[in-house]
């Protein structure tokens, strides 16, 4: 089955391409993007992958789903395209890098330039309906990033996995703990960040830290 997404991620997951999982997913999602508005666009499901190369990879961020208003969703988690107000999270996500790193607060929500450093950003689910979150949770594309996450964990070194909250947590279960770098928190949600489970984690600096002590360059965060 042919898929739209980085040659070099296809070198990789080209097997799980293959898999009956996978092609009853896509007859899912096509069938969905027919018939009722989804997000992200069609081309933009794997821009994650397209912004950031499995050789770059050197921080792994994971979401759940993509945001699900108008306009918002851009195939990396987290982010939002220029000119688009910032969601609760990112925002709080962008504040603690304020505290962290002493950086000023950036004028835009796209973290593709953060892709293009070697960060993916990843959601466990790709695609969402308008105004229904979760609605494309279960059908498939969960096993695709556990098989993204894995294939990582067992083909690459020093990468820094930032698991925020309890469903990353378990997304990131299986990650090698012996040649990667784990770092865990709250989620930056206000649900979370404003208990104190999320403001002060220091995961910017952290990552920026154990990258340089391994002789890789820092990102710009």
């Amino acid at each position: 089955m042919e898929v739209n997404i980085a040659d070099s991620w296809k070198k990789q997951l080209g097997d799980e391409f293959k898999k009956p999982y996978f092609g009853e997913l896509v007859s899912f999602v096509k069938n969905e993007y027919s018939s009722t508005n989804c997000y992200p666009k069609g081309k933009e499901i794997f821009a994650a992958f397209d912004h950031c190369s499995f050789e770059n990879v050197k921080v792994v961020i994971i979401g759940q789903d993509p945001y699900h208003g108008v306009g918002q969703a851009h195939g990396l988690c987290f982010s939002v395209n220029e000119g688009i107000a910032m969601p609760p999270s990112l925002i709080n996500i962008f504040k603690e890098i304020e505290t962290d790193l002493q950086r000023p607060f950036p004028s835009h929500g796209s973290l593709i330039r953060w892709a293009e450093q070697g960060v993916l950003l990843l959601n466990a689910t790709l695609t969402v309906r308008a105004h229904q979150a979760g609605s494309h949770q279960g059908k498939g594309w969960e096993v695709f990033t556990d098989s993204v996450i894995q294939t990582i964990s067992n083909h690459r070194e020093g990468v820094v996995f930032m698991l925020w909250g309890g469903y990353a947590k378990k997304k990131g279960a299986k990650i090698n703990s012996a040649k990667h770098k784990i770092l865990t928190s709250g989620h930056p949600s206000p649900l979370s960040a404003n208990r104190g489970y999320w403001f002060g984690n220091k995961h910017f600096s952290k990552a920026n830290e154990y990258l340089a002590s391994i002789g890789k360059s820092k990102i710009d965060w």
